[in-house]
């Protein structure tokens, strides 16, 4: 399949295909679409940032599409996410894709207005697309029904059959019909939960493209060895030396409030997203990072795999991920729809055997660059960021991996030739 058009797909959704730019598909939407369009199950594992969200939208879509125009009543299609943003992502696209056929779909999350939700399931909403939790809340009182639905798409597949999220979609399953279609979408699939997909699955098409646990090519990953205190001017240097937009990943949600905080005090546009913040200071700051109006944004993982915003510059593991197969997700927020992008990482020496573990499940390496520290001093709580950022000049140099450890340099305010004074 070279393009869109040789797809067996109802004229509509063509044109709204023609019309937001989509003409040729990618590796994953070519091998995925086609089993799927013809009703077969799809395990479908590729990078981030390589169209899988469009590669099960569009058999779901066509599925529903009736060649009279009318639509059958009631919730026929599942999406199960496992986050809000990535819903409501998934919901931003699907709006494109159905534009002029007569149905629609609906958001059904935690964190935003209930009446509101039920009040499209009510008018007639078809494609459901959902987290876990919130779905569960409404099944159990009886407010959605999901008796008729023929497809059924988990979107990060191996998120949603980890422990946290399995037993959620064993109760959602058990309200949907056993002869449904079944679509698995993932940048990876852990080993752990690789027999829970085949058990889900009937005679499934599986569908491989890349080295799911590597990220793609476009993106040049970095490794920075500094320690914890002297992070904050490493970030302010590399902000200060390269354009463009910058997703900061910091570990918890104390310690993303406190460097969003710290880089506004310091004269940076920064938002924050954590699972703290409501959902609608999470859509501003996502909405304004888009627009522009902040040039970073800090986030725990809940961003990881949440996260679809065009020409992100410049990824930054501040902290490193609690798993490796996270890392993943993270820099796949960069070099997107075939731009370049890179991905630094911040550790520090006593996290060597983390990185280590990270590399091993890429099956790649960091390349190493050296921070050479000239009057930086530790980060100190007591005073403004910006007063450390000016009193901090950090140079950064491609090095061999074997000179990663950070050398430090300090400058003497004593004049030469005089001692200091006994007084």
């Amino acid at each position: 399949m070279n393009t869109f058009s040789e797809l067996p797909l109802c004229n509509a959704l063509q044109t709204n295909l023609i019309k937001h730019g989509f003409i040729q598909p990618t590796p994953v939407q070519s091998e995925a679409i086609p089993p799927a369009l013809a009703g077969r199950d799809v395990v479908a594992t590729a990078q981030t940032g390589t169209g899988k969200t469009l590669a099960f939208l569009l058999p779901v879509i066509q599925s529903l599409a009736e060649p009279d125009g009318k639509p059958v009543p009631g919730i026929r299609a599942l999406i199960l996410a496992p986050t809000r943003e990535l819903a409501l992502q998934i919901h931003e696209a699907a709006i494109k894709l159905t534009a002029g056929l007569n149905f629609h779909s609906a958001v059904v999350v935690g964190g935003m207005n209930e009446t509101t939700q039920l009040r499209q399931i009510r008018q007639g909403a078809q494609i459901a697309i959902a987290t876990p939790g919130r779905l569960c809340d409404l099944l159990d009182r009886k407010l959605i029904q999901l008796g008729n639905v023929g497809p059924l798409v988990l979107d990060e597949a191996d998120r949603m059959l980890d422990m946290g999220f399995l037993p959620a979609l064993k109760r959602i399953l058990k309200h949907i019909p056993e002869s449904r279609q079944t679509l698995f979408f993932s940048a990876t699939i852990e080993k752990s939960v690789a027999h829970l997909v085949s058990a889900y699955v009937k005679d499934a098409t599986r569908v491989a493209v890349g080295a799911a646990t590597k990220p793609i090519d476009q993106i040049d990953l970095h490794l920075y060895e500094v320690e914890q205190d002297r992070k904050l001017s490493l970030l302010q240097q590399l902000l200060r030396s390269e354009v463009g937009s910058f997703l900061v990943f910091a570990r918890t949600k104390h310690g993303t409030d406190r460097l969003a905080k710290r880089l506004k005090a310091s004269g940076i546009d920064a938002a924050r997203i954590h699972g703290n913040r409501t959902q609608g200071q999470r859509n501003q700051a996502l909405a304004g990072f888009k627009k522009g109006d902040y040039r970073v944004l800090v986030a725990t993982d809940v961003a990881a795999r949440g996260i679809h915003v065009d020409d992100i510059a410049h990824v930054v593991n501040y902290d490193l991920p609690q798993v490796a197969e996270d890392f993943i997700h993270r820099v796949g927020r960069t070099g997107r729809a075939g731009a370049r992008g890179t991905a630094s990482t911040f550790a520090t020496r006593s996290e060597r055997g983390d990185v280590r573990k990270i590399e091993a499940a890429m099956r790649t390496r960091l390349t190493p660059r050296e921070v050479i520290l000239a009057e930086l001093p530790p980060e100190d709580k007591s005073n403004p960021p910006a007063a450390v950022q000016r009193q901090s000049e950090v140079k950064l140099i491609p090095t061999r991996r074997e000179k990663t450890r950070p050398v430090a340099r300090r400058r003497s305010f004593q004049p030469r030739g005089r001692k200091a004074s006994s007084r």
